[in-house]
């Protein structure tokens, strides 16, 4: 499946702008980190933007969020691996299982970070990427009661990756910059 195909499954699904966005974001952040750690960023991207292609039918619901998606993404043939990191983003409904392989990790962090990145772009005057630092990310990472949904253990896991915090974060900002016209940032 291309990226087009895959754009238009996700939309098929999700009809929300601002969920579409994030899912934009989060490929762009996994097209950088496969990139960075020597994986296949077109795998990865699209893991990225399909991750979560079934929180309108589970209508968030943790207990269920990433089941509905492994069969949309199996009946699109998509391959085994990308669907267990889709399914790993949201342990609660994986039955105990745990994130252990880079690419569950990955998913995880980086589509957990572009909310923090979002927030952060959101609280500046001109609402843009270009104009976000990543110490201000940092700074906000550190403010728990800052966009407080925002899991802050998830995004540490980019340690378990090798990538330092601010590296991380770094990464994640300008693979984001690279889409803010998409991303409306």
């Amino acid at each position: 499946m291309d990226r087009t195909q895959a754009l238009a499954l996700l939309r098929e699904h999700v009809s929300n702008e601002n969920m579409v966005k994030h899912c934009l974001a989060s490929e762009a952040v996994l097209r950088a980190l496969a990139a960075r750690l020597g994986a296949d960023p077109d795998l990865w991207g699209l893991a990225g933007l399909l991750h979560d292609i079934d929180v309108e039918m589970t209508a968030g619901d943790l207990s269920r969020h990433t089941l509905e998606a492994a069969r949309i993404l199996a009946a699109a043939g998509l391959p085994a691996e990308l669907i267990d990191a889709v399914g790993m983003h949201n342990e609660a409904a994986q039955g105990g299982r745990r994130r252990s392989e880079p690419f569950h990790r990955a998913l995880a962090a980086g589509e957990t970070v572009t909310g923090l990145i979002t927030a952060t772009a959101l609280v500046y005057p001109d609402r843009k990427l270009a104009s976000v630092k990543t110490s201000s990310v940092v700074k906000r990472m550190k403010d728990k009661r800052f966009a407080a949904s925002v899991d802050r253990s998830i995004i540490m896991e980019c340690e378990a990756l090798g990538l330092k915090l601010e590296e991380f974060i770094e990464l994640a900002l300008g693979a984001m910059r690279g889409r803010a016209a998409e991303l409306g940032l």
